[in-house]
């Protein structure tokens, strides 16, 4: 088989493949081997017509199309290997020559990979931004530990009453100049007071009602809300409260901290709680440095983007998002009930993000290639057993899996991307925001100096 890549632009070209003529009588003997099971001639059982007479009834061309559907997709999966190019869409295809006796030759249009140009990516100047650990994040996290072990009581009486905080359950209906409005109903709604689920004011007017109560409130939804027919109109809500919970939090003492940690005294949980907060500020500054340098890589280089990659991706982000609703005990198709969009909406609201996924995608893929930069075996395993560790399994048990759906490839340039921004972190030049005022202020006088 011979195979021709012809460069049209940074991220299309043909490719021209020929396929000799005894691999193509073989994909035609395939074919008529399928083909004459399905027809019936006179004398003859189902399957048993002689390939001559086949031929000369139907004709040889009867068994091209089968042929070409056994022979194209290995045919251009070999071409696609032996160029080297790396196709990120289907391909075109047209059928150039396909005649018995004769090579079968075709010519595919193929989106590939576009080619990255580089700009400067060693020393790029970074600004370190400060992550604070305060005594409020510490009492924050306080709360959020007391929260979890919380008791739930149900109010009853004739002093319970709607708080702050207090989960709920309502029946509601809303109405628009007297008429109900399609989706502004429910029964039985469990309700936290202060979360914000529902439109701005409502839960605030629900403080002060008692179980059983029964009340009209107005309200107004925001103009940006995402229903045209309610945006920025006033609706009246029939409500009544069925029933009222509320959170009795631990107190905050020795006691807590022991039911909760493993140390004896709140002042040694505190004072664990500020250091993993400690780190996990260290963390983000991290990060925040990784994002910057990133940024100013890829905005440094040049790239002709095809828009299938940046919908692709833009699909990936659509089934990430579901993977997390997921995990709440959500579905996508209610999600698209609540907010009115679709799938295809919800792509072109990412459609931007996606293109900076991808352009950093490429660049940081191109850096890593032109820097030598891969993982070891042993980053390898490390990275695989800690996805076991994920997994509650094994290395040895999760390595068939990997292997039989092909995602190595996919641990090993995740892990090349990571090592390529570490890379790229060690090479920067990480200033503290004042010096990078500074740096900015001198730049500017030098300027003006300049003009003058």
């Amino acid at each position: 088989m011979k195979a021709e890549w012809e460069k049209k632009s940074s991220n299309h070209g043909i490719l021209t493949v020929e396929v000799d003529e005894e691999r193509l009588n073989r994909a035609l003997d395939q074919a008529f081997h399928k083909v004459v099971k399905k027809v019936t001639v006179p004398g003859f059982r189902k399957g048993k017509v002689p390939r001559i007479i086949f031929e000369s009834r139907f004709g040889v061309e009867s068994l091209y199309q089968e042929a070409v559907d056994l022979l194209l997709p290995e045919a251009y999966d070999e071409a696609v290997k032996s160029t080297g190019i790396v196709p990120v869409d289907r391909p075109e295809i047209d059928v150039e020559q396909l005649e018995k006796g004769k090579p079968f030759i075709f010519k595919a249009t193929v989106t590939v990979k576009p080619d990255v140009e580089l700009g400067e990516y060693v020393g790029v100047t970074v600004e370190k931004k400060e992550f604070p650990v305060t005594d409020k994040d510490v009492e924050n996290e306080l709360l959020a530990r007391r929260e979890r072990v919380a008791t739930i009581e149900t109010l009853e009486g004739p002093d319970a009453s709607v708080e702050n905080g207090d989960i709920t359950r309502i029946d509601f209906e809303g109405f628009l100049n007297g008429e109900p409005f399609e989706g502004g109903k429910g029964e039985n709604h469990e309700l936290t007071i202060g979360s914000g689920a529902f439109i701005p004011g409502f839960e605030e007017k629900l403080i002060g009602m008692k179980p059983g109560e029964e009340k009209e409130i107005t309200v107004t939804f925001p103009e940006s809300y995402h229903s045209e027919e309610l945006a920025g109109k006033e609706a009246v809500f029939k409500v009544k409260i069925r029933e009222i919970r509320r959170k009795n939090l631990p107190e905050l003492d020795d006691e807590f901290a022991k039911d909760v940690s493993e140390f004896e005294t709140l002042e040694e949980f505190k004072a664990d709680i500020r250091e993993k907060l400690l780190k996990r500020a260290k963390e983000s500054e991290e990060d925040a440095l990784k994002d910057q340098v990133v940024e100013k890589v890829t905005a440094q280089a040049k790239i002709d983007l095809p828009e299938v990659m940046i919908r692709e991706e833009a699909h990936h982000m659509v089934h990430e998002f579901e993977d997390t609703l997921r995990a709440q005990g959500l579905t996508l198709d209610l999600y698209f009930q609540y907010t009115g969009l679709n799938e295809e909406a919800m792509m072109d609201q990412y459609m931007e993000s996606a293109e900076k996924r991808v352009r950093s995608s490429l660049v940081l893929e191109a850096i890593a290639e032109k820097e030598g930069i891969e993982p070891t075996e042993e980053e390898m395993n490390r990275e695989i057993d800690e996805l076991a560790k994920l997994y509650r399994t094994t290395r040895e048990e999760l390595m068939p899996q990997l292997e039989k759906f092909g995602s190595l490839p996919v641990i090993r340039n995740r892990l090349r991307i990571r090592k390529t921004v570490d890379w790229l972190l060690e090479k920067a030049h990480v200033v503290e925001k004042e010096k990078s005022e500074e740096k900015e202020s001198s730049g500017e006088n030098e300027a003006e100096e300049n003009i003058r």
